[in-house]
């Protein structure tokens, strides 16, 4: 049997509570891509690997979809009451997402499951919404399937496009994720249960009228209320991940920035960048294994790509001889916070202060395409990067950013990169040694650190300058002009026989995810 839908008695025009309808369409489909975009940048930020988040949460959200549009189907003869139900429950399902996912993460340790969890939940609420919205502005006033569906598809698209530009450019920035998916929700529920007790209102009972008031004002008021706890919250969160003793807490337009200890009798301070370790001031061996192989030949001019702690650039500048050295950093913040904050200040031994440092606040990539080739090239290029799994890992350990790298290299000069662990990910380490050579540079592997905490380094130099037979093809020992990696405790690495992996370029990334 076909249900069709009964014209509703309406306390409005058809015209105004059509357009009511379409306004809902667009609100809901709006607050639906935010809680994805939500969903796809907190995950990224707590477990790593962008495409994989965003394949996860898009997949199981558009399967969830379909399911959500099957199970409407019994709701449509109460289609008001339903839709009021369903919104409810997916403002506060969308609302408290980012908050119970980063909880996973900072108390447990694990957040895939609260991800496929949320991501199947919500993708089952928004599936049933468009059924249920087609019911209802039939009730307003019959017409054509194919033009009731055109209508909905219309606002539901353009409601897309608004709230994926609001997520980065509005939410983001001013609220942050937590407090951008409580309001988020907030404005879902609002959207869901004014429709209903206004329009539609005639098609509720008294008891399912204060029923869907007093839910909607529950689901408000639980919203409110975490939000209000927001900052206790990321505190309690922080303290979870990082220890007791956080001092500096930041979102950037870029990251989160987290500086650790450096209080008098306390841990040595950490600097943690989207939860990521980047610098301890415990120890100093990786900048020095990163930065002093490299400048043991010509270091008149250093290029440091990354690195906006300053320690890298504290170790090129204690090298006698450096005339000049230039950092670029993406993260502002960052390079503020190691201008100004007294510990990382003392880190870095004021880098910043040095007249002899230029910095350029842009994306390494994007600096190097921009950099005129008539200008004079560095002699050393120091790639503090965060390793090719890291954030931007695909583009800046990629062909086409060391093709760049290299045409900004003096004759003689010398390209360092952190690869990440050898042992750990070999297939990566040799993946980013290949991608070297494959732009006529010769490379030489060695590491650094302990068992517990090691670190891999590619030295590069011009091909053309390797000694005769030790050609960038055949991997045998160090270009000649290259020191051997044995300054600040750095071990050579032997390639293993049979290592000819790919380079991995923009268009066909080769690194593991």
């Amino acid at each position: 049997m076909i249900y069709r839908p009964v014209p509703a008695r309406l306390p409005v025009p058809a015209g105004l509570g059509r357009l009511l309808v379409l306004i809902t369409v667009f609100v809901c489909a709006a607050c639906g891509l935010v809680y994805e975009l939500e969903l796809v940048a907190l995950a990224s930020y707590l477990i790593g690997d962008s495409v994989t988040q965003a394949s996860v949460v898009l997949s199981v959200m558009v399967f969830a979809m379909g399911v959500g549009s099957l199970l409407a189907k019994r709701l449509r003869r109460r289609a008001a009451l339903g839709f009021a139900a369903v919104e409810a429950v997916l403002a506060l399902a969308g609302g408290l997402s980012a908050m119970a996912l980063y909880a996973c993460f900072a108390w447990y340790g694990r957040a895939w499951p609260a991800l496929v969890v949320f991501s199947l939940v919500i993708g089952v609420l928004i599936g049933a919404e468009v059924p249920l919205l087609m019911t209802l502005i039939q009730r307003v006033r019959r017409q054509d399937a194919g033009g009731a569906v055109a209508d909905l598809f219309a606002a539901d698209y353009v409601g897309a496009l608004v709230g994926g530009l609001a997520f980065p450019f509005l939410l983001l920035p001013m609220l942050g994720q937590l407090t951008g998916a409580l309001v988020t929700g907030a404005i879902n529920a609002v959207a869901g249960g004014a429709l209903v007790l206004s329009v539609f209102r005639g098609d509720l009972s008294a008891r399912a009228r204060r029923a869907v008031t007093a839910a909607n004002a529950l689901v408000l008021a639980l919203l409110a209320l975490c939000s209000a706890l927001t900052g206790p919250f990321e505190r309690a969160a922080r303290h979870a991940v990082y220890g007791g003793d956080v001092r500096v807490a930041l979102h950037t337009e870029l990251q989160e920035v987290v500086l650790t200890g450096g209080g008098r009798g306390g841990r040595p301070l950490s600097l943690f960048l989207n939860g990521r370790l980047r610098a301890a001031g415990g120890s100093s061996r990786y900048q020095e294994a990163l930065v002093r192989p490299a400048t043991a030949g010509p270091h008149r001019r250093v290029l440091v790509l990354g690195g906006g702690d300053g320690l890298a650039l504290r170790e090129v500048l204690r090298r006698p001889g450096v005339a000049a050295a230039t950092v670029v950093e993406p993260d502002a913040a960052v390079v503020r916070l190691a201008r100004t904050d007294p510990g990382l200040r003392r880190l870095n031994r004021d880098a910043y202060a040095d007249p002899r440092v230029t910095v350029a606040h842009a994306d390494p990539f994007a600096w190097l395409r921009r950099a005129a080739t008539d200008e004079d090239p560095y002699d050393v290029e120091v790639c503090d990067l965060p390793g090719p799994d890291g954030p931007g890992g695909a583009k800046l350990y990629s062909q086409e950013f060391y093709g760049l790298a290299a045409r900004r290299l003096a004759p003689g000069g010398r390209l360092v990169v952190h690869a990440g662990r050898v042992s750990g990910n070999a297939h990566d380490f040799w993946t980013v040694d290949a991608t070297l050579r494959s732009v006529g540079l010769a490379t030489e592997a060695y590491r650094a650190g302990t068992a517990d905490e090691e670190w891999g380094f590619l030295l590069a130099g011009r091909a053309e300058e390797s000694a005769p037979g030790r050609g960038p093809d055949r991997g045998e020992g160090p270009p000649a002009g290259l020191p051997e990696a044995s300054a600040a405790g750095a071990r050579p690495v032997v390639r293993p026989p049979g290592a000819a992996e790919p380079p991995s370029t923009l268009m066909r990334p080769r690194y593991e995810e």
